[in-house]
């Protein structure tokens, strides 16, 4: 929002919510009604090519926004150090709109203007008259209709809207008030009508001019150079007729230089363009990315969950995952995602993050949940693990922490004889058992006497488990198994907190994977859930109060932080990631996998020093 909105600031449909879009069913049923119903000799498909278009073009901004946001991530020619926060990201999430109200304008024009009827598909004059309009009043007019707009009266209403984001992502072209967008449109409508009137407009002028739009607009916000030296060499006059997104990046630090549409040219004429333009622009294209401190190694979870990454749906990423009807009608395009992935099978960068002096980054493994319990899939995952090892060895990385399932046992005891093979390993393999055991045991709550312990004994479990016993705390499990492992660990004093009982009297419940809805409902009303495990339970009590998954809420300090951990609300960290961040603020050189634990008291006293504090209660007890 503006710092002081003005008239016509909001959008028409802002009040319609996910809705928005059945502003163009009226239009798109109409147009295929009369499509159907008209004589042959009437029909005119080209109103049937409107809808598919708006699709082309919100399919097309997607992939620039994933592309954008994959290459900061990596660091390479990025232009802008700042990270993007949760409020640019709800700030930006209103990026469609442009399309639709596009979208109504053309339905409007052409029931309006009979002379759009029966477009021809190509004309070579229409092509070039539209390029020659574009590049003499369009950018003439657009050069100081811009200028206008940083005027203190129409910036503090309008235009500052747009700037409130100093680092720009693709989507940030399109984020205006909709009186600023009506102007746009009008401005853009001049070559479109002008071929109209002259009889030279076709298919593809109008396809190919709003393409270019789009495309320059897209690139020009990227925080990232993409554009070759090369090709300024080539033909030097380019500089006048095509910015870069360095160039496009100064206005947006500097606000009064480089006001140019997409052809510097004016900002030449009229002396406002940056004098270090140049400068940025060849520095961008040098710079290489950042090598990281700290690398989290997670993986996808369900085919789903490719759009809840960062470099998926912004809007979805911003909000814990969740599932939502409309991916449905993605499968699509979530099949070649999954064709992708599997066909890539190499470690990518997800998220890049910045925690006092440290460089973070997420690399995900392209493999899914439903993949880590199949037999013939385990070779395959530990060998991506122990190549994402050997590629943070040679990228200098300190630590190296196991998030999700790359830690589970199968996989830590192949990690494990892997370090041991490779001695002289300098990166060092976190899995975070230690603070996820902290968290739990701080997370139990005052004057507990008795905990039940459910799930698969994992790594972390028996870790609770024995720190529980010796402390005094009575530890009931109900399966005879897991009695015997745990008392085998016991010393005899700390041996009598163990019991094996069949009762469910107790009402903490330390829960894993494996528990059944059945044993939930033998749970006493009022029981408190609290998993241990990196999956959280199914709810299905509305009387009982579920924790969350060990997790921490993370510190301001740590930066550019755009996106949810999983299922995680924002600024909430899993344990086992936060704990790879610890150990290399600390310096610790450990490693901790496999059998191998570190000083859960020493970890979870650093933890709360850096500013990080545990997130445990979940709000909602309605059934998933």
């Amino acid at each position: 929002m503006a710092s002081r909105p003005g008239i016509l600031t909001e959008w028409p449909w802002t009040w319609l919510g996910s809705f928005k879009y059945v502003v163009l069913a009226p239009f798109v049923a109409h147009s295929t009604y009369k499509y159907l119903t008209d004589s042959p000799n009437e029909r005119d498909p080209n109103i049937l090519l409107i809808f598919p278009f708006l699709l082309i073009r919100m399919l097309h901004n997607q992939l620039w926004i994933s592309l954008s946001r994959y290459r900061t991530a990596k660091g390479d020619n990025r232009i802008v150090d700042k990270g993007i926060e949760f409020e640019q990201v709800d700030r930006e999430r209103n990026w469609d709109d442009q399309i639709i109200l596009n979208g109504l304008l053309f339905y409007w024009g052409y029931y309006k203007l009979p002379i759009t009827h029966h477009m021809p598909i190509w004309r070579t004059d229409g092509i070039i008259l539209t390029a020659l309009i574009h590049t003499g009043p369009v950018e003439f007019l657009y050069y100081w209709l811009h200028r206008a707009l940083h005027h203190h009266i129409l910036y503090s209403r309008y235009h500052s809207h747009h700037h409130s984001s100093i680092v720009t992502e693709p989507i940030t072209s399109v984020i205006h008030p909709f009186a600023e967008h009506i102007a746009y449109f009008v401005l853009f409508a001049i070559p479109l009508l002008t071929t109209v009137f002259t009889g030279t407009a076709s298919v593809v002028s109008f396809s190919l001019y709003i393409l270019y739009i789009d495309v320059m607009n897209n690139m020009g916000h990227c925080n990232f150079e993409l554009i070759p030296s090369w090709l300024f060499s080539i033909f030097p006059p380019l500089k006048y007729l095509m910015y870069t997104p360095s160039y496009h990046s100064l206005h947006h630090t500097q606000f009064r230089t480089n006001y140019a549409l997409f052809m510097p040219m004016y900002d030449y004429i009229y002396n406002t363009m940056d004098m270090s333009s140049d400068t940025l622009y060849q520095k961008s294209l040098q710079r290489e990315g950042d090598s990281p401190d700290v690398v989290h190694l997670t993986h996808l979870i369900s085919p789903e969950s490719i759009y809840h990454l960062r470099i998926g749906f912004a809007s979805l990423a911003s909000n814990p995952q969740s599932s939502k009807w409309y991916l449905w009608l993605m499968w699509p395009v979530t099949v070649w995602s999954m064709m992708i992935t599997w066909i890539y099978g190499h470690t990518f960068i997800v998220e890049r993050n910045v925690f006092k002096n440290l460089k973070l980054q997420t690399w995900a493994i392209p493999k899914y949940r439903v993949q880590y319990f199949m037999q013939w899939q385990r070779e395959a995952i530990d060998k991506l693990i122990e190549e994402a090892i050997l590629e943070a060895e040679d990228k200098g990385v300190k630590v190296l922490s196991l998030g999700l399932l790359n830690q589970e046992e199968l996989n830590k005891k192949s990690d494990e004889l892997f370090i041991r093979k490779n001695p002289e390993l300098k990166v060092k393999v976190v899995d975070g058992s230690s603070l996820a055991v902290a968290v739990v045991l701080n997370s139990i709550p005052k004057g507990t006497t008795q905990v039940v312990l459910r799930g698969n004994l994992s790594k972390v479990a028996c870790s609770i488990a024995l720190a529980l016993c010796q402390q005094g705390t009575q530890v009931a499990v109900l399966g005879e198994d897991e009695y015997k492992r745990l008392k085998a660990r016991l010393n005899p004093e700390a041996a009598t907190n163990l019991v094996l009982t069949k009762t469910y009297s107790a009402k903490t419940w330390l829960v894993g994977d494996g528990l059944s809805a059945d044993d939930q409902m033998k749970a006493p009303k009022g029981t408190f859930f609290i998993p241990f495990s990196q999956f959280p339970p199914k709810k299905v009590r509305k009387d009982c109060l579920y924790f969350n998954t060990p997790a921490m809420i993370v510190p301001k300090h740590l930066e550019n932080l755009d996106s949810c951990e999983n299922w995680l609300p924002r600024r909430v960290m899993s344990a086992w990631r936060v704990a790879g961040i610890l150990h290399g603020v600390e310096g610790w050189n450990v490693n901790e996998c496999g059998n191998a634990m570190f000083d859960i008291g020493k970890i979870w006293e650093a933890s709360l020093r850096h500013g990080f504090r545990p997130f445990t209660v979940s709000a909602a007890t309605e059934p998933n």
